[in-house]
C-alpha cells in the first residue's frame, strides 16, 4: 500500500475505504474491512446520515480490536443543527455509534457555500470546534463538497480547516471543485480526499461502446476501474481516494492498484487517450460548457457552470442522477443558484469563451431539471432556512 501525508505528517493509505453502501451481509462486510487493513488500507469514511454505517463500522473496529490501526472520518450533518446543544448531542451519539471516544476527521457534510458557514459559526461552531480539538475528541476538521470551483475556494478561506473532500475524477476534471479547486487546496497545505472517483460506477459499468474501444486499442491494458484510479493517483495534489468496496474482488483490486501505482507514471500519451475516452462519454452533451467559470460570478446567484454540467448528464447520464446533482449545486445551499434565478441581463454570455447562448441554455435547464421534484425539495429546504 502506498501512503501520502495529511497536514500534520501522519500516513494515510492511498485507498480509503467508502462506507455508504456496506453489503447488507454483515459477515462479508467484515471481511472486505479486516481485509482492507490487513492490507494496509487506514482511512474509513462515514457519515452520521449514512443509514446503520457508523454503528456496522464501530462494531467491526471494536469486534477486532483495530480502532487504534486506523484513521476515521465521519461527517457533521450540519443542515440539521439548529443549536449548539443539538449539535453536542449528535456528536456523542456518533461517538457511541461508532465505539469511540475520539473523531480523526470530522467534516461538515456538504458545506455548500459561505453563508451556511456563517449560520453555522453564529451557532458557535467554531468555539466548539475548538474546544473539541482542545480536548482530543476531534483530531482534525473539515468539509465534504459539492459545487463549483468559486465557492470551494472561498469555503478554503473561511476558515483554517485541516483537511477538504471533493467530488473529482477524468470526467469532472473542470466541474465541481475541479484541478483547479484541488490545486488551491494543496497550495495551502491541505490533504484532499476524493470521492466519486468512478462517479457512482458510470465510468466503469455505463461507458459508451466507443469508450470500451479507446481502452481496449491502448497498448497498456488495465481496467476502466483502475485507468480511473491511477489518473487520480498520478497527481501530487490527491491525498486518498474513497472506494465504496462492496465485494471481496474489488477490495483485492483496488489495493493492487493503490500498491503499484506512483506519482507522474502517466504521460501525455495516457491523458491523451482518456480525454478521448471523456469525448466518447460526452458526446451527447447539449451545451459545450468547460467548467472554467468566466461566465462567473452571476449577479443573480446563478451556477452556471454547475447548471449545464447536471443538464449535459441529463442527456449523458440519466434525468435522475441529473436532477440529483442539479439539486445539490443549487437548492441545498443558503442562496438559491438556480437557472430560474436568471433575469436575462447577459453579462456572462460576453465572457464565455464558448461563445455559448447562455441565457437561452439557462431556460432549457429551467424546462428540463426544474419539474416537480425539484421545486417540492427547494420549497423544502427554504422552509428550513426560515427555522
Amino acid at each position: 500500500m502506498n501512503y501520502r501525508k495529511d497536514k500534520y505528517g501522519h500516513d494515510l493509505s492511498i485507498l480509503g475505504f467508502g462506507c455508504m453502501r456496506f453489503p447488507s451481509d454483515k459477515a462479508e462486510t467484515e471481511r472486505e474491512v479486516m481485509a482492507a487493513i490487513a492490507a494496509g488500507v487506514n482511512y474509513f469514511d462515514t457519515a452520521y446520515i449514512y443509514p446503520g454505517s457508523e454503528s456496522t463500522l464501530g462494531d467491526i473496529l471494536h469486534k477486532n480490536n483495530v480502532r487504534e490501526k486506523v484513521h476515521i472520518a465521519t461527517k457533521l450533518p450540519h443542515y440539521l443543527i439548529k443549536s449548539v446543544a443539538g449539535l453536542e448531542k449528535m456528536f456523542q451519539e456518533q461517538l457511541k455509534r461508532l465505539k469511540t471516544d475520539y473523531i480523526d476527521y470530522y467534516l461538515m457534510h456538504m458545506l455548500s457555500d459561505v453563508d451556511t458557514f456563517a449560520r453555522l459559526k453564529e451557532l458557535g461552531i467554531e468555539e466548539w470546534l475548538e474546544e473539541k480539538k482542545k480536548n482530543g475528541q476531534i483530531r482534525q476538521v473539515g468539509f465534504s463538497y459539492h459545487g463549483n470551483t468559486e465557492m470551494f475556494c472561498r469555503l478554503l478561506d473561511e476558515y483554517d480547516w485541516d483537511m477538504c473532500m471533493i467530488q473529482y475524477n477524468y470526467l469532472d476534471e473542470h466541474s465541481q471543485a475541479g484541478r483547479r479547486g484541488l490545486q488551491y487546496a494543496h497550495k495551502k497545505g491541505l490533504p484532499v480526499m476524493i470521492m466519486e472517483p468512478l462517479r457512482g460506477g458510470k465510468l466503469v459499468n455505463k461507458l459508451p461502446s466507443d469508450a470500451h474501444k479507446i481502452f481496449a486499442e491502448y497498448p497498456v491494458q488495465h481496467t476502466p476501474a483502475q485507468w480511473a484510479f491511477r489518473w487520480l493517483w498520478n497527481q501530487k495534489e490527491v491525498t486518498c481516494v474513497l472506494s465504496g468496496m462492496n465485494s471481496s474482488e474489488m477490495v483485492a483490486d483496488n489495493i493492487h492498484t493503490a500498491s503499484t501505482v506512483e506519482i507522474g507514471e502517466m504521460g501525455e500519451a495516457e491523458e491523451a487517450m482518456l480525454k478521448k475516452v471523456v469525448s466518447a462519454i460526452n458526446a451527447k452533451m447539449k451545451v459545450g460548457c468547460t467548467g472554467c467559470a468566466y461566465c462567473m460570478p452571476c449577479p443573480r446567484h446563478v451556477d452556471i457552470p454547475g447548471a449545464f454540467a447536471a443538464y449535459n448528464g441529463r442527456y449523458a447520464e440519466n434525468k435522475f442522477w441529473a436532477v440529483v446533482e442539479y439539486i445539490k449545486c443549487t437548492a441545498l445551499r443558503k442562496t438559491s443558484t438556480a437557472a430560474s434565478n436568471c433575469i436575462g441581463c447577459g453579462l456572462c454570455e460576453k465572457h464565455c469563451p464558448q461563445h455559448i447562448a447562455i441565457r437561452d441554455e439557462l431556460k432549457n435547464v429551467q424546462k428540463e431539471l426544474e419539474g416537480p421534484a425539484y421545486r417540492l425539495v427547494r420549497k423544502a429546504v427554504e422552509k428550513f432556512k426560515a427555522f
